[in-house]
């Protein structure tokens, strides 16, 4: 898996049975301290979700709007998902390296929660994947 790069992706959560997505969203990536920091403050809407990596906790201060917090292992496995209100303390997860971030109730929608393994695809891997198809 190794280390990310800020950019765009796509977030894919598997079903119970690992098959069929349950879904496929857009993805922010916030890899470097700078973009980790600035999160998603400022913003009144979340297309999608957004990645903050590494990451074990956030906070909502600055933030307008309430939004779902998962926090991942170093699998990308769900340890615990919460919904926060704007202003708010998140307190850091020991196992978490990965945090995602969402509108309040999107992942519930997408079947984000506890247990649950999410699958990360940046654009450069997609575009290299796209590229190998074109050439066979």
């Amino acid at each position: 898996m190794g280390r990310w790069r800020d950019g765009r992706g796509r977030l894919t959560v598997r079903t119970d049975t690992g098959e069929v997505p349950a879904a496929s969203v857009p993805l922010e990536i916030a890899a470097s301290y700078r973009a980790r920091t600035k999160g998603l403050l400022g913003r009144d809407a979340v297309d999608g979700a957004l990645l903050l990596s590494p990451a074990s906790g956030v906070h909502t201060f600055g933030m307008r709007i309430p939004i779902d917090v998962a926090y991942l292992d170093r699998r990308l496995t769900v340890i615990a998902v919460r919904t926060m209100p704007p202003g708010r303390l998140g307190l850091p997860r020991p196992r978490a390296r990965h945090v995602l971030e969402a509108a309040a109730g999107a992942m519930a929608g997408w079947g984000v929660r506890a247990g649950v393994r999410v699958e990360v695809e940046t654009e450069a891997e997609a575009e290299a994947e796209a590229e190998v198809e074109t050439e066979g």
